[in-house]
């Protein structure tokens, strides 16, 4: 699969990247957090949501809304799943690394999306991306054989257990398993989510 860069004109279709801000001190947090071989996703620590950049990124990204700081982290070189928030995801790379990607208008239903329509850029070590909203994105990739260590901003709430049950009104139910989190998985990924995800597993 063909890498570009976030700085391609081909990335403006998912996001945009976020200059004109200190990220320092978020940025020597995000390097205490642990780095394991398996990809964890923690999605709020108050000790990175203490710091002044939090109120900064709440007002100048999010518009004076809640956010949540949390991190992904791990190895990874697969991409059978992808998932999409109603409000935009701010990632900010730690180490390099790689993000596929898709777009929801690309989709051929609510419920189906061909991975061959996916694209992946490499995000360099220190540099903040904006994922809109109808991007389609999952775990990061390592960009070299070690772990990617990534921060990940979002509505605060976002990726926390549902409270109640989802009574699947509508065809769009079918992919909502948690908060703000809707989820596409590959038949063969063996995760626990609607098989929407037609093609071939990509790696990187």
């Amino acid at each position: 699969m063909e890498i570009k860069k976030v700085t391609d004109k081909a990335f403006r279709k998912y996001g945009a990247v976020i200059e004109g801000m200190d990220l320092s001190e978020l940025l020597a947090w995000a390097k205490t957090t642990p780095a394991p071989d398996d990809v964890v996703y923690e999605p709020s620590i108050p000790e990175a949501e203490a710091l002044p950049i939090c109120e900064d990124l709440s007002r100048q990204v999010y518009g004076e809304m809640p956010i949540q700081i949390g991190y992904c982290n791990g190895k990874n070189h697969k991409n059978d799943t992808l998932e999409y928030h109603r409000g935009e995801e701010l990632d900010v790379a730690v180490t390099d690394l790689i993000v596929v990607l898709g777009s929801r208008k690309d989709m051929d239903s609510l419920l189906s999306f061909d991975l061959a329509n996916a694209e992946a850029f490499f995000v360099p070590a220190g540099t903040a991306i904006m994922l809109y909203s109808d991007t389609l994105h999952y775990a990061p990739c390592s960009a070299g054989d070690g772990v990617f260590q990534c921060v990940i901003v979002l509505p605060r709430g976002t990726n926390y257990p549902s409270e109640k049950e989802n009574i699947r009104k509508t065809a769009e139910d079918e992919l909502l398993c948690m908060k703000n989190k809707w989820v596409l998985t590959h038949p063969d990924s063996g995760e626990p989510f609607y098989p929407g995800l037609k093609g071939e597993i990509i790696y990187v």
